[in-house]
């Protein structure tokens, strides 16, 4: 495997400099906490789109999704295409009833549908479980980026280093920063990843090599482990937690018009059913090119230091940064927007001024990242490797449904009650604990159902416990006539019919334009690639200064777009 050189570090350093650069850009144009949390929503649909598949992903996927791909086969990209329906439902029945109920935090209906104690209990519920899955999605990068660079970058120097970078550009530029940044990142990630699939087939003497040498059953869309059955419980969960995840709702409810918040779940229901090809593929073939690979876990970044050439291998590091950092500093925004909005705002201190929330909101930002880094270092310490797949299941399988199913169904219908909500939220955690107790510590216990994976035990009682708590407290608790017909007035709100922009609503939509920083973002990157590149070896890697060149090439078109939306309104 092959050492990085100057150029590889230089990409990834001026990939670092240029995220912090996006942030400062929009330090004074954030002016109010609704730009800050929820992009004023002036959030054009391909932004809103790219931003939302970026954070509905990291490192994770490229670490779990690959191992699953190196040791099973083509089932990864199945199990990876339940993301598509998930979309798909969002789109269709979700994201404008998002759009209409939300502005600078996705539980800010919550009081008026279910009660205080309700949006409470998900606040502190929701929290330290999105805090522990962005400790986790840290860790991942630190696990890729340490096996990729070895003893110059240790897994701790990389959870801190890309945690305090996320945290620099959303603590400057708030939901704007995070959506441009994530742009770049799809762009640089997009190019550091589309050769590899040719460079892995090569390395194993071609197409009809690998399908030869292939293990039998390879390609079969499901394996004994990973079952139709198991697929469609993970498929739930899924979509649980597209529709709810603070992050990515906050895509949705940030967009400039129903219509667009619609495009949003639509361009990223495309991309899901396309990028997992392109993304595992490269893992499969590598069981025949490289079948000595003991962790699979280290699948990914073993490949790229293998196949990759000057320059590039820098670029897919970055690549792996940019998912984890989208992600992560997506999360960031969303936790600090609840901190700030649904807790300080609604408990604390209800009549403070637009400039101390300002001052609230970057402090709450802070908080966030460093608890966060803080959490993936105790993970590295404690967890290991392990099987990233599986605990993340078992993860969104006990506090995904309890949380998302009052969530979604108070967005839907008036037949249930606050008392309702408020008891399948805390009956199905209250289930989901147990069980993952009974599992982890008594795992006899549940031979009772030898034919289902923990997990799936875990999700489909944690969901079923939930359901039975929201129709036992309603049909107890119906509530009185005036909380009934306060529901039925907000959820007739969430079914009205898409709202016309004014031309002056429109005028100010198209005045806000990110292509300028989009272009000199995606510009800088492919400048320091060809730089980096031409001073180092310029003979080992035309592959590189051929990406840089369409990376400068695409920067400048948007410069363009730039100027002609400028010269539009002037």
């Amino acid at each position: 495997m092959k050492d990085l050189m100057f150029a590889d570090y230089a990409v990834i350093v001026g990939f670092f400099v240029i995220m912090t650069t996006i942030g400062l850009y929009f330090r004074k144009r954030i002016l109010n906490t609704s730009d800050f949390f929820g992009g004023g929503k002036r959030v054009p649909w391909w932004l809103g789109g790219i931003s939302f598949y970026m954070c509905s992903f990291s490192a994770t996927a490229f670490v779990m999704y690959s191992a699953l791909a190196y040791q099973y086969g083509f089932v990864a990209v199945t199990i990876y295409w339940v993301t598509v329906p998930s979309t798909l439902i969002g789109a269709r029945f979700f994201a404008t009833r998002w759009r209409r109920v939300a502005e600078t935090s996705p539980l800010e209906y919550i009081e008026h549908r279910f009660g205080n104690l309700m949006r409470q209990s998900l606040v502190w519920l929701g929290i330290p479980a999105r805090m522990f899955d962005d400790g986790l999605k840290l860790f991942a990068i630190g696990t890729v980026v340490s096996v990729a660079v070895g003893d110059n970058f240790p897994l701790e120097v990389a959870i801190i280093v890309s945690g305090l970078i996320m945290m620099s550009y959303t603590f400057f530029g708030g939901l704007w920063a995070a959506l441009v940044a994530d742009f770049v990142q799809f762009t640089i990630m997009l190019a550091g990843v589309i050769s590899l699939p040719f460079l892995v087939l090569q390395r194993a003497g071609g197409i009809n090599a690998f399908l030869s040498k292939a293990p039998e059953g390879f390609f079969a869309l499901t394996t004994a482990k990973y079952t139709w059955g198991y697929i469609v419980v993970f498929m739930i969960v899924i979509a649980l937690q597209y529709n709810t995840a603070w992050s990515l709702v906050q895509r949705y409810y940030s967009s400039n018009s129903d219509k667009n918040a619609r495009k949003v779940g639509y361009l990223v229901t495309f991309l899901n059913f396309i990028s997992p090809v392109i993304f595992f593929i490269p893992s499969m073939v590598a069981r025949v090119a490289l079948p000595e690979i003991e962790d699979p876990n280290h699948v990914y970044a073993i490949i790229c230091k293998s196949v990759l050439p000057v320059g590039m291998l820098g670029m897919i590091i970055a690549a792996m940064f940019s998912a984890t950092m989208s992600t992560v500093a997506g999360d960031f925004n969303a936790i600090a927007s609840v901190l700030t909005n649904d807790f300080y705002k609604r408990m604390l201190v209800p009549q403070s001024s637009a400039r101390v929330q300002m001052i609230i909101a970057r402090v709450n930002t802070l908080i966030v990242g460093l608890a966060t880094i803080a959490v993936a270092l105790v993970v590295q310490k404690a967890q290991g490797t392990g099987d990233l797949f599986q605990v993340l299941v078992k993860i969104l399988a006990l506090f995904m449904p309890p949380i998302a199913i009052p969530m979604l169904l108070g967005l839907l219908t008036k037949k249930i009650s606050n008392v309702g909500g408020l008891l399948g939220l805390w009956f199905g955690i209250v289930v989901g604990l147990t069980l993952f107790i009974v599992n982890h510590f008594y795992p006899n216990q549940l031979n009772f159902l030898p034919s289902l994976q923990p997990e799936q035990v875990i999700a489909l009682l944690v969901c079923a416990a939930t359901t039975a708590g929201i129709i036992f407290g309603t049909r107890l608790w119906p509530g009185a006539d005036s909380a009934q017909k306060r529901i039925a007035e907000f959820i007739k709100t969430t079914n009205a019919q898409d709202r016309i922009m004014t031309n002056e609503e429109k005028k100010q939509i198209d005045q806000f334009s990110p292509f300028t920083i989009i272009g000199i973002g995606i510009m800088g990157i492919g400048a320091i690639l060809i730089a980096a590149v031409v001073f180092t070896a310029p003979e080992k890697s035309m592959l590189a200064i051929g990406v840089g060149i369409a990376m400068v090439l695409i920067g400048l078109t948007f410069r363009l777009a730039a100027k002609t939306s400028n010269k539009k309104h002037t």
